[in-house]
């Protein structure tokens, strides 16, 4: 994944949104994190699934599991997704809140496509400004 028979779908920019694959008389999108975007469905509602999700959220926090004894807040800082027979990658920081006098903080490198460690956080979640 991504496979030979999927067709990379840019924005005007030319950034990367995903990619649009077939399945059976069909077209299916899939964003830059290896994540369905949309059903099988027409070519150009496969498009558009692509351009309304964008890509605004990778800039989002993140909850990484299995790292600490709490679920990590991250931030993305690194999509590479699979390419040439290469494994891709996801490279997430620990949030540090934007403060740029701190020591850079921890990375953790994860396989692509996305893993279900690495999560949208929820209201169940540690508040972040609390330590």
């Amino acid at each position: 994944m991504p496979r030979p028979d999927w067709t990379p779908h840019r924005r005007d920019d030319r950034e990367l949104l995903g990619w649009i694959h077939p399945e059976g008389d069909e077209w299916v999108a899939v964003d830059v994190l290896g994540r369905v975007a949309s059903d099988a469905t027409e070519w150009l509602d496969a498009e558009a699934a692509l351009e309304a999700r964008g890509i605004a959220w990778l800039a989002d926090p993140w909850m990484l599991e299995g790292e600490a004894e709490r679920p990590l807040r991250v931030r993305i800082f690194e999509v590479t997704p699979d390419e040439d027979g290469v494994p891709g990658r996801i490279v997430v920081k620990v949030d540090d809140f934007g403060d740029i006098t701190r020591p850079p903080v921890q990375q953790y490198v994860l396989e692509w496509p996305i893993p279900a460690r690495l999560r949208p956080p929820t209201a169940a979640d540690p508040d972040p400004r609390v330590i």
